[in-house]
């Protein structure tokens, strides 16, 4: 792929790190002098000293015959003017990070495939894993829902009853869904159907349309508090 990575910094950097090991063609357009200096002896690619905000600029780049640009500076005023000339000059991939959260409406509405601000996620994880220690891996799914990982325990409700026994008494509401089960922790799970028996020791893959709670950590043998 021919790919413009706007920005090396702190997010661009192991960006250009991967698409460059991946085999592509990468063209990075960064402004800073010392940055850029930096990632053109570190990188095997075409680094341009220069403002992405100027459509001359993402022309010098290649990006009007570029299958994908990344707009990862840490000004969203800077990333949006990126996108929509990127997106004049017909590039069918348009991705950029979102610094602000309030902001990423704003991205949506002129077609750009966003990701919140790195730093923010990062914290967002370390916190979740202290207020719920259970949770092995996560991942938000809109405003609310979540996608996560949890051990069963033995003391659990779900322990030793199949996926149609804990629904039909309103163990397991509707809102909650089982969508895999690694019962020997060899990274082949199952495919959870109806007459799945979930046993203790199972690492279950989960969807929760209002997040992770404590009742619901509970229902999987995992006491917490709010």
């Amino acid at each position: 792929m021919y790919i413009v990575i706007v920005g090396a910094g702190d997010t661009g950097t192991p960006l250009i790190e991967m698409a460059t090991q991946g085999g592509n063609e990468v063209v990075v357009v960064e402004r800073d002098h010392e940055r850029a200096e930096r990632a053109a002896e570190t990188f095997d690619c075409l680094v341009i000293e220069d403002d992405a905000t100027s459509k001359e600029t993402l022309r010098e780049a290649g990006a009007d015959r570029a299958d994908a640009l990344i707009s990862t500076t840490d000004e969203d005023a800077t990333n949006v003017m990126v996108c929509l000339l990127a997106q004049d000059l017909s590039v069918p991939s348009v991705v950029s990070v979102v610094q602000n959260p309030e902001h990423m409406s704003l991205f949506r509405e002129v077609g750009v495939n966003t990701i919140e601000n790195p730093q923010r996620l990062i914290a967002d994880y370390l916190y979740r894993a202290i207020k719920r220690p259970s949770i092995v891996d996560f991942m938000r799914v809109g405003e609310e829902a979540e996608v996560f990982e949890i051990h069963v325990e033995p003391d659990a409700p779900i322990a030793g009853r199949t996926l149609a026994e804990a629904g039909d008494d309103g163990t397991l509401s509707r809102d909650i869904l089982v969508v895999a089960v690694d019962r020997d922790g060899d990274g082949d799970p199952i495919t959870p159907r109806g007459n799945t028996r979930i046993e203790a020791g199972d690492l279950l893959t989960v969807y929760s349309s209002d997040g992770v709670t404590p009742e619901l950590t509970r229902l999987f043998g995992h006491h917490e508090s709010d």
